[in-house]
Formats: structure tokens, sequence, C-alpha cells
């Protein structure tokens, strides 16, 4: 693997052109204890045996204990890696050179080309002087070019089971995948200077683009046969977990709209859902606090960031998930449910002659999108909800601000997330961040004073007397119960 692909950083300044580090050289490196990096397409070697779908060497210590679960306890012992030369000593020599014969309806109906795969796969000089006798005369050159015409994969093993898997966006994904339930391995390398190097959409249209392009390939290697929930019983536990995870992590879109908007909407309302906090909320809410934390510090210590950087890499994972992930959780519904394909925009990059004028041009054109629509709902949410609740507090409407410190100090955070964002749509406009500041300030200002002198928003009963979240003497004081839940404050 190399770490060649631009830091999710790019689209915000152009001095922030870092190397994606934190997930190469943190995830990816850590998968190392298990059966290896997922192949994710920049910067992978594979060995031509596993490609072509041959098993590795294995010692079964057991059997699976729960079959009905895809192996998920199997009792398997794996080998060391170096071992897999042993394969030639394992198979029935009933094939040339010891292997089985290749069957035709995996790898088509070529002897020629099925004959090389054993060969290739492991070289010997037999094999490389058998190599060198080959003539290129016109029946070789003619069977050559119908093994590389498309047509020639049909009602083969090619794109299924052997080779670079097909039916979704993320091949590359899936393509590991299918080797590592074979049981092979993986390993991490990274080598300076770069063997490869890629480069990434810089613009933020395209950047959203390419991570949803990504996600619902993510989605669709989830609700297909590749799920690996299912996968085979010599899957590493571990590194099941690790796909699961990276087939399902656009779900989390569905909870940070939630997360996001939920606290600023009952500012609004004046209904607050969470119920009063106990001391086991405390607790639980300091252990995943204090979880993520570690997990912060390690990973800046493996990719060898600053704190800045690695904050800069979550505030994009909160914009691709307000936007991206959730787009992609819909349109994988829909091809679900009504079994639709999906059409992709494919990623533009800027052409060669733009890049010595000015390489960071593109990064402040605005090209707008429907996926910019659900970020921009949120921080519209977040700002009018911290206006209500300064309208109310200054109105005398709540009297416990401290307690509204709590929640308008929440939505600060929020849009404090979507601030590269907000520069972002603002194109040029946005390389002065005080623009960013003013337009927030100005939208928080002007809603809190029409909450205060709009008078139907009080109610009927005048300033306070129908004022929501205001029900009797001491509500507004103690938290009165409504409904099951508490008004706060």
């Amino acid at each position: 693997m190399a770490d060649g692909t631009q830091w999710e950083g790019t689209w915000v300044e152009p001095s922030e052109n870092h190397h994606n580090r934190i997930f190469f050289d943190g995830t990816l490196r850590a998968l190392d204890g298990m059966q290896g990096p997922i192949y994710v397409g920049t910067g992978c070697l594979f060995r031509r045996i596993t490609l072509y779908g041959f098993d590795p060497p294995r010692i079964n210590v057991g059997g699976p204990c729960f079959p009905a679960l895809g192996g998920m306890f199997a009792k398997a012992k794996y080998e060391k890696p170096g071992l897999e030369l042993t394969t030639t000593k394992a198979a029935v020599a009933k094939g040339k050179h010891g292997f089985l014969p290749m069957p035709k309806k995996s790898y088509g109906k070529s002897d020629a080309f099925a004959d090389t795969i054993p060969m290739a796969s492991h070289p010997s000089p037999f094999a490389a002087a058998s190599a060198a006798s080959v003539v290129a005369d016109e029946a070789t050159i003619a069977e050559a070019v119908a093994v590389c015409a498309a047509a020639y994969e049909k009602k083969t093993g090619w794109g299924s089971d052997i080779g670079w898997v097909y039916g979704t966006v993320t091949e590359d994904v899936v393509t590991g995948y299918r080797m590592h339930i074979k049981g092979w391995r993986s390993r991490y390398c990274s080598i300076y200077p770069h063997a490869f190097i890629g480069t990434a959409p810089i613009n933020l249209t395209e950047r959203l683009f390419q991570v949803l392009r990504w996600s619902t390939g993510s989605l669709e290697i989830f609700f297909s046969r590749n799920n690996p929930l299912f996968g085979s019983t010599f899957l590493h536990p571990l590194q099941r977990v690790a796909y699961i995870n990276i087939t399902t992590y656009p779900f989390t879109a569905i909870f940070l709209i939630f997360y996001t908007t939920v606290p600023a909407l009952s500012f609004v309302t004046g209904h607050f859902i969470v119920q009063r906090p106990t001391t086991m909320f405390y607790v639980y809410l300091a252990i995943v606090l204090g979880t993520l934390l570690i997990l912060a510090v390690l990973e800046v210590k493996w990719a060898g960031v600053t704190v800045f950087e690695w904050f800069r890499n979550g505030q994009f994972w909160m914009t691709a998930s307000c936007s991206a992930y959730l787009a992609a959780v819909c349109q994988v519904l829909v091809k679900v449910v009504f079994r639709r394909d999906i059409s992709f925009k494919l990623t533009s990059k800027q052409p060669a002659g733009d890049e010595k004028k000015d390489p960071y041009a593109d990064l402040y054109v605005v090209r707008w999108t429907w996926l910019m629509v659900t970020p921009i709902i949120i921080i519209l949410v977040n700002i009018i909800g911290s206006a209500v609740a300064f309208a109310k507090v200054l109105d005398g409407e709540w009297t416990h601000w401290l307690k509204v410190a709590g929640g308008v100090f929440f939505n600060f955070w929020v849009l404090f997330h979507l601030y590269p964002f907000a520069k972002g749509i603002l194109g040029r406009h946005g390389k002065t961040p005080v623009v960013v500041l003013v337009w927030w300030a100005f939208t928080f200002v002007i809603t809190a004073v029409l909450y205060i002198n709009i008078p139907h928003i009080h109610g009927p009963g005048g300033k306070h007397g129908g004022a929501i979240g205001r029900h009797g003497g001491d509500a507004h004081h103690h938290g009165k119960k409504f409904d099951g839940y508490y008004l706060w404050p």
C-alpha cells in the first residue's frame, strides 16, 4: 500500500495538502495484526496465485462452532506468511506441473492461457524454459487477442470469484475481501520515496461526489452475497469486524442527522425529549469520551500528524456524513427495494495546463449540488436554535441561562465542525474567515430580534402567558414533566 492519496483537508486551504496518513498509517497498518490491510486500490501489488482464486495452504484444528453465523467462531489455525509455496506439494498431481487442471468454467476456453496460470504463480526453471520457448506466431497472437477481449470472461468465474470482482463501484474492497475469505494474508508496506503517487479532487463538490461513490459501493457490498457477516470460516474474527465497519459506516449519517438537529430544534419547540441525566449516564459518557480520547492519541501518534490535522480530518468526516453518507443510504435503499441501478458522476480533475497557472484554482470554484442541502439545513437549524434560546433568556422567558449555555455550546460545536464547509460554499469569498463569521452572526441576530418582536410567537397570553415551555409558575426553574419527558431549562 502507498500513502499517495491527498489528505481530506485539501478542500479547505491550499497549505493543507497533506497525505491521508491517518487512514493508511493508522487504520491499514493496524490490520497487520489480523489478516492484513484492506485493498483500497492505490499502490497495491498482488501475487497472481491469489488473484486467480487459488486457496492458500492451511491447517485446520477444528470445525466451525456455529456455521449458521457464517463461521464467525471457527477454530482454524492461520499459518505464518511464507508457506504459500507449499501449495505445489499439497496439490494433487493431476494436471501439468503438479497442479489440478484449470476448469474452463472458471478460466475460460483458452488452454494456452490456463496452462500459464500455474507456471506464473510458482516460477521454476521448467516454467521459465517453457515461457522462453513460446513463439509469437499468428496463432499465439490470435489466442492472446481472444483472451484480451471483453467477451472472453462471459460465463466464466472472472468478475465474480476470480480476478477483479464486479458488481459494485468499490471493486477494490470486494476483490480484496474475496482473497481474505479464502485465508490469504496481506501486508502493509510504506516505502520512501513513494512507489505510487495518486491525486484527489480538491473542489468541494467533486470531493463530495467521490465520497458518495465510495460510500454507496460499501453499502452495495453489505447488501450483496459478499456481506462480511456471512463470510467463510477462514476470515479472522477481527478482520470480519473490520470489513463490517467498512461496509456499514454510511449508516452513521442517520444517527448524526438526529444528533445535530434535535437539540437545536428543542430550543425552538421547548420540548426537550432527553430525560434528566442520571449517574449511570455520566458514567457511560465518561467511558465513551475516554475511549475516543485514547483513539485520537493513538491516531496522532501512529500517523505522525498534528492535532490540528487530525481535527481537520474529523471536520471533513462531519461534512461527508451529513451529505454523501446520507445520500448513499437513500440510493442503496432505493436500489434494493425497487431494483433500480445507480448512476454516478465521474470525478473530474483539473487539466494539466491549469495546474501550471494556479494549482489551487479549482479549490475556490463553487459548483452547487444537492449534496450541499443537508449541511446547509443543519447550519441554519443550529444558528436559529441558538438564537431562539438567546432570545428567550433576554426576554425573561427562561431564567436559568446557565442550563441554556450547555445546549448553545453544543450547537456551536456542531457549527465549528461545519465551518470549513461554510467556507467552501462561499468560494473565493470564503478565503477570508471573517466573512463566514459575519454571515453567521447576522443570521443569529436577525433570528433573535424577530423572535422577541413578533407577538404571535409568544402566544395569546401575552409576552409570557402562552410562551413555549412555560407551563405554570416555576416550570422554567425545575423542568416540568411533560408527556413522559422533561422541559428544559
